[in-house]
């Protein structure tokens, strides 16, 4: 991964914001339950989990959409490994991300491991998964990257704050990087974001948000 990493600070009881962006990597009500609704039940998971899933992101973050992912493959009992990629310009310090997963206590086991074993080069092999962090600019990496995911979490910062990560062009890249019927799903509604992966080729639906936000977005690979 780059060297570049995120410049954090801590509010509301130890929530790592974004200098750069101004904007919390996860919910101030709930992270955890905010993740499993919007992109674990937005893709429609676990139901759909077989040995060798593919899960691709934009953002790693503190790395809780993985965990809530692992935490979830685990619970359900299912076979053999998923495939967690995600793509990532600004990786967070080790020791941040830990502070971080500290407010998730359910995951600390896992959240432990992730930490103990994210190397240099962004990855990591689990019993359960294997997971890539990929450094830098998503709309350069992205386009070179050799995989196809079943279902895509797209949980860049706020569109307002970070529209560069959720351009057209963007969108087009992860449809031509997702496998025939894979899903995508994202916390906002923006209608820039929906017409853009509507015209990637997504069947686009808007559902119930998390929390404040009244609504969210889920897609279909047409």
């Amino acid at each position: 991964m780059q060297d570049q990493q995120a410049e954090l600070e801590w509010r509301d009881g130890g929530v790592p914001v974004s200098v750069r962006f101004d904007d919390p990597y996860f919910s101030l009500d709930n992270g955890l339950a905010e993740t499993r609704h919007v992109f674990v039940d937005g893709n429609d998971l676990p139901a759909r989990f077989v040995d060798g899933f593919a899960i691709a992101e934009l953002g790693f973050g503190t790395g809780l959409n993985f965990l809530t992912t692992w935490a979830a493959w685990r619970a359900a009992g299912v076979p053999g490994a998923f495939h967690f990629t995600s793509f990532e310009a600004y990786p967070m310090a080790p020791a941040d991300m830990a502070a971080a997963h500290a407010a998730f206590p359910d995951l600390a086991p896992l959240a432990l491991a992730l930490v103990d074993s994210l190397g240099a080069d962004g990855r990591a092999t689990f019993e359960n998964a294997t997971l890539e962090v990929i450094g830098g600019d998503v709309r350069e990496t992205l386009p070179g990257w050799q995989g196809q995911a079943d279902a895509w979490f797209l949980d860049g910062f706020s569109p307002a704050k970070n529209p560069e990560m959720w351009g057209p062009d963007l969108m087009a890249d992860v449809a031509r990087h997702t496998r025939p019927q894979g899903t995508a799903a994202t916390y906002t509604a923006a209608g820039f974001v929906r017409r853009g992966l509507e015209a990637a080729g997504f069947d686009v639906t808007r559902a119930p948000g998390f929390g404040r936000k009244r609504h969210m977005t889920r897609a279909v690979l047409r």
